[in-house]
């Protein structure tokens, strides 16, 4: 009797603690379900953190990147000269005194020949509503427009704050009309003093005279022997820097220059490649 007793107890026992073992390893699957959930989220995280890290990284680098510069100014030869392996066989076509007349018309010119050039503007041109309409539409045909005083005087014969005036109305004028301060001055009669390279080095501006010019010249004032000299006279070399003007005889002359350049070899130059003191500070 007391056999069987025994016997009995210890099988309640053993179903006792064979049940809480059973429920035991019922529960314990939840926890890996539970834990390979809350992976599946990080990972998913994960997934969807890297691009935006990269896409971040990557506008931060375009914003960062600034566009660059092929060639600039020497400051002595005011030649346009290569930066690294940049195209030394170049010219650049540069036209003063606009807008006086033809200004636009050359702009047309070029613009039909693929062709770039600086506009040096005087500020007594862009004073009225004609003016203005025509610096609008040079500089809408995407042409680099510079800075040539107000009246064109010399400046080694006026004070130096008419001087500060004779620069700085001209660029704020060139300023309100574009929208965009001038990279580059030229003097008038290529004559710079101490005020002038002060104040254009204040406005960010590079120093810009020529290589070579004729148009102001009597022998010259004919579209075909301007054409002529533009183009056979030995100034011609790399990096030349062309001065013309917004004249009657210029423009008719222009087409015939450009080509003539072009098939002694010449490129012309784009004037945005041409690095300037401002994009210097900027960097």
């Amino acid at each position: 009797m007391m056999k069987h007793i025994f016997m009995l107890m210890f099988v309640l026992l053993l179903a006792a603690c064979g049940g809480a073992g059973d429920e035991e390893d019922a529960e314990q699957p939840e926890a890996p379900e539970d834990q390979a959930a809350e992976e599946s989220e990080g990972e998913a995280a994960g997934e969807e953190a890297a691009p935006e890290e990269g896409t971040a990284d990557e506008t931060e680098a375009t914003e960062e990147t600034e566009p660059g510069f092929s060639y600039e100014v020497h400051p002595e030869t005011f030649q346009i000269v290569p930066i690294d392996d940049a195209d030394p066989e170049v010219a650049l076509i540069t036209i003063d005194d606009a807008p006086d007349g033809q200004a636009v018309e050359m702009a047309e010119t070029l613009s039909e020949m693929d062709a770039g050039a600086i506009f040096f503007v005087n500020g007594m041109f862009i004073q009225d509503e004609a003016g203005q309409e025509a610096l609008e539409e040079i500089h809408a045909m995407g042409f680099e427009i510079g800075n040539h005083t107000t009246t064109h005087p010399y400046l080694n014969q006026i004070t130096p704050e008419e001087t500060r005036e004779e620069i700085t109305v001209t660029s704020d004028l060139i300023e309100e009309i574009t929208g965009e301060r001038p990279r580059f001055f030229r003097a008038p009669f290529g004559i710079n003093t101490e005020e002038s390279v002060r104040i254009a080095e204040e406005e960010g501006m590079t120093l810009m005279n020529w290589t070579y010019g004729y148009d102001w010249e009597a022998d010259y004032q004919d579209p075909g022997a301007l054409a002529d000299i533009m183009v056979n006279t030995e100034l011609l070399t790399d990096g030349a820097n062309l001065l013309m003007h917004d004249r009657e005889w210029t423009a008719a002359a222009l087409p015939d220059i450009v080509e003539g350049l072009e098939a002694e070899g010449y490129e012309i130059v784009d004037p945005e490649n041409i690095e300037s003191m401002e994009t210097e500070d900027s960097e």
